[in-house]
């Protein structure tokens, strides 16, 4: 993992932004409008999704996709101009918000300027036409990394941004790209300017077997922290999918963090979220609102930087078009107090994260010697939850108080995080199979 990871990526929260669905015309000009809202949110990064203009031939759609992309250096017109741009950075850097902007290296659009200029860049078939590893990505083609020059022109474009402002870049299914082209790249944009946060979207597991299998070199997590600070948690989708809909339980899905922190770099950082531009809202598959907000409390207390994907803020079920116009449903916000007090929450975390209960009622701590933070997550709607705290009033983060009597607790809200004083008793580390098969191991060799 990169030596130079900053702390702060651990704490960060990422608001992602569709530029084409933000406010009545779908501008650059609109999310500057909106900047002032969205930091209030509590945000930290903005994420804006590809910003440059989109291939026609072969489009889906009607306007087509933001990754099927003609040109790095450019900017979409129909979604604003250089200065627009300007405006933005600066408005977000006035907000305290850092910009960062998705690139996509792994192809472009059929009618990239890159087809003309150096169709050399390009995989190709036996009649040399450009193509696609993906044969469901009819839109785009892909570039061959072991084209000479290739890795100079991407990095070129990367620095562009850079002297635009942008402070960081969020890497499209990085891990189809060869990990030392992000290692070279992360190094001189670097050298021009040190203070560039790095995400790589990775794939789901099942498709890495498969394209390995099929012959086609694709990193995992573990291997991409070799050049990003953050990762997608896509490696515990499936599972995280699952618990929601109530078709496992939450304690594999809790086990499995366990399990992802145990076998990934010391000091890799997971990105969390509930919900992005290639997922359902939470809102759409959820049992019911309730345990849609418990869940979306308790990823965000789970260890890492959170992302909002804009439009969460709304309690919307609506998940915008990839290849239409289709704008968010915004309504009155009426999520904005409770993202407000879940992000003050996540920046409030210190100390070791545990597991204090899986079942009924998940329950997650933030500790140290002399305390921390309780956070109950009533995911199943059991209105109230068993806690290993002495009876007393204790305040909680997302209402005023709450009151521990006999260890029970009464939940008003779908979730609770307590303030407390003293220690805690945690969950084993895995599961009871798991450990015993360690303790009796480690028994017969210290024997």
């Amino acid at each position: 993992m990169p030596d130079d990871t900053p702390a702060a990526c651990s704490g960060a929260v990422l608001y992602q932004c569709f530029v084409r669905q933000h406010g009545p015309n779908g501008t650059l000009a609109d999310v500057t409008a909106d900047i002032p809202r969205i930091a209030a949110l509590g945000a930290t990064v903005l994420y804006l999704m590809p910003l440059h203009p989109i291939g026609e031939r072969g489009r889906k759609g009607s306007v087509g996709s933001p990754y099927a992309i003609r040109d790095y250096r450019a900017i979409d017109p129909a979604l604003g101009t250089e200065q627009d741009f300007a405006d933005l950075v600066g408005a977000a850097k006035a907000h305290g918000l850092r910009v960062m902007l998705d690139v996509v290296f792994n192809h472009t659009a059929q009618d990239s300027v890159l087809v003309a200029e150096h169709p050399e860049f390009f995989h190709q078939d036996d009649q040399g036409n450009p193509i696609s590893t993906v044969p469901a990505w009819t839109d785009i083609i892909d570039l061959n990394h072991d084209a000479p020059g290739l890795a100079d022109y991407l990095i070129d474009c990367l620095q562009g941004w850079v002297d635009r402002g942008v402070q960081g870049f969020r890497c499209d299914v990085a891990s189809l790209v060869p990990l030392t082209f992000w290692q070279r790249a992360r190094a001189e944009v670097a050298a021009r300017q040190p203070d560039v946060w790095w995400l790589t979207e990775s794939p789901h597991p099942n498709w890495v077997t498969h394209r390995r299998e099929i012959g086609l070199p694709t990193d995992a997590d573990p291997q991409m922290f070799a050049a990003f600070d953050m990762s997608y948690q896509y490696d515990l989708w499936p599972i995280w999918q699952s618990a929601v809909r109530g078709d496992v339980g939450v304690a594999r899905f809790l086990e499995s963090v366990r399990m992802q922190r145990a076998l990934l770099p010391e000091h890799a950082v997971k990105l969390r979220y509930v919900e992005n531009h290639d997922n359902y809202r939470i809102m759409r598959f959820a049992r019911n609102r309730e345990s849609a907000l418990a869940w979306t409390a308790l990823m965000a207390f789970l260890p890492g930087p959170f992302m909002i994907f804009a439009g969460q803020e709304s309690g919307t079920a609506h998940w915008p078009e990839l290849f239409e116009r289709d704008p968010i449903d915004w309504g009155t916000y009426p999520l904005t107090p409770f993202f407000r007090q879940l992000t003050a929450i996540s920046a409030a975390r210190s100390g070791v994260w545990r597991v204090v209960a899986s079942e009924p009622v998940p329950q997650l701590a933030w500790a140290d010697a002399e305390g921390g933070m309780l956070g109950i997550f009533d995911v199943h709607g059991q209105g109230s939850a068993a806690v290993s705290l002495p009876d007393g009033t204790y305040r909680d983060l997302y209402g005023e108080q709450a009151i521990v009597a006999g260890g029970q607790v009464a939940l008003t809200a779908p979730m609770a995080v307590l303030r407390y004083e003293g220690p805690l008793e945690f969950e084993h580390e895995f599961s009871p199979l798991l450990d015993t098969f360690f303790q009796v191991e480690l028994g017969d060799d210290l024997g």
